[in-house]
């Protein structure tokens, strides 16, 4: 496990460029199993998530080349050997369970290891279940797999999610796109990443009608064709990860390539906060599915919400980005409530932030107080295990006086590229040691 040594206090300057999306990019890559040939996708991130998705593909038989940076060629044409699947890199990624819904069609009768991710509490998988049920796809739970058996033929279906998760409306999109008939998918998340499988998807032959709403219409096909060059879209999150690392040090800092339907209203939030902000360059995305543009944050004196902040499915703030706003609101002057209602004890990771010197009162395992200005001061910490929470203790480090230690980093390796690096060429100070 590598360590980071943090000189906290220093401006961040400069500009930086958005990296390509995490989240897209492992359901993109589990769809590629739905394609007997060969796929070739660009604008990949070069992460330890995708890394760990790549290795489990390989296990079961696909052939995975990179020909260039931050690209990666699929081919799932060969016969795929479920038997042989990595169980550590199952149970690493949370993704792995996403090939419930993307082997379905193609594989009758396979087990799927566990899979881990962050550790957010129980996090319930039976919405995926329930819908890939509809479709003819039985999976039962084991101690330590998932026993998945599919009908001989997948069948069309007219479903309602249990619950709007992204994930559990990827497994039902997976299923449906080879499903014979016309499947409705309600109640289905809307989110970035499920918009970018299903433009994916759509690129490769599926019908996929409704895109960025609730409801989906899915004509199943026969097969999907190979896709010859896919661009990633840009992710949100790194996004605001960059914007609150600004915002919480007080810099003056660009980042470039920002998905902007997917940051609207955090923007709106940290207005009404005070931030000072510039919006340049509206374009559209490399696959042109999405409106992108670059975000200036000036210094500026932050007050508090006067209303409690919270996540929710798109179009809503993104539950994801939730956590970001910690950092900047031990910035701003006054109280806020935070209600993380999604995950079972997120909200409590927030806690290591005292260390720094953060005022956040922990009201219950969903809400807290923080309360702001308050000058972070360095320390020692281990990154929390999960994603948000470890990154906005790297946020607080780089605005706090002094020295800090971070240990156990590999939770933030999973979800960024190049993060210190990318930190330190706009004016941070991290040294990372092995």
């Amino acid at each position: 496990m590598s360590h980071l040594l943090i000189q906290g206090g220093r401006k961040l300057h400069g500009t930086i460029v958005n990296q390509s999306n995490k989240n897209s990019a492992v359901s993109i890559l589990s769809a590629t199993l739905l394609i007997k040939g060969t796929t070739t996708l660009t604008d990949v991130p070069q992460i330890e998530e995708v890394d760990r998705l790549l290795e489990l593909l390989q296990s079961i038989g696909v052939k995975i080349t990179r020909p260039r940076d931050h690209q990666v060629r699929v081919d799932a044409s060969g016969p795929l050997r479920l038997e042989s699947i990595d169980r550590a890199a199952c149970r690493s990624v949370r993704a792995s369970l996403l090939f419930a819904g993307s082997l379905a069609a193609r594989v009758r009768h396979f087990k799927l290891y566990k899979s881990g991710g962050c550790h957010l509490g129980k996090r319930t998988v039976r919405p995926h279940w329930y819908a890939l049920r509809k479709f003819g796809v039985e999976v039962v739970s084991r101690p330590e797999y998932y026993e998945v058996k599919s009908a001989a033929e997948l069948t069309a279906a007219d479903i309602v999610m249990y619950e709007s998760g992204d994930a559990a409306t990827e497994n039902a999109i997976l299923a449906a796109v080879l499903a014979k008939g016309v499947s409705i998918i309600k109640m289905a998340s809307a989110n970035y990443m499920v918009q970018d499988l299903c433009y994916f998807l759509n690129s490769a032959g599926a019908k996929i009608k409704g895109i960025g709403t609730t409801t989906l219409t899915i004509t199943g096909v026969k097969q999907l064709r190979e896709v010859s060059a896919y661009p990633i879209m840009p992710d949100p999150i790194a996004a605001l990860t960059y914007l609150s690392a600004a915002i919480t040090t007080r810099s003056e800092l660009s980042v470039t390539n920002c998905p902007l339907e997917f940051l609207e209203l955090e923007l709106c939030k940290l207005e009404v906060m005070g931030l000072k902000y510039v919006i340049k360059n509206k374009r559209v995305s490399k696959n042109k599915k999405f409106t992108i543009a670059d975000i200036t944050v000036f210094p500026s004196r932050l007050v508090a919400l006067p209303d409690k902040i919270y996540g929710r499915p798109f179009p809503g703030l993104n539950i994801d980005n939730l956590p970001l706003f910690i950092p900047m609101l031990t910035q701003a002057k006054g109280r806020t409530l935070v209600h993380d209602w999604a995950y079972e004890n997120r909200a409590v990771y927030a806690l290591d932030l005292q260390k720094l010197g953060a005022k956040i009162t922990l009201l219950d395992p969903h809400r807290l107080w923080v309360e702001g200005p308050v000058k972070l001061r360095g320390a020692e910490l281990k990154c929390p295990p999960a994603l948000r929470p470890a990154v906005n203790v790297l946020i607080c480090m780089l605005a706090a006086k002094g020295h800090s230690r971070l240990n156990d980093t590999y939770m933030i390796d999973r979800g960024y590229e190049d993060l210190y690096q990318t930190l330190n060429s706009v004016g941070a100070k991290i040294e990372v040691c092995k």
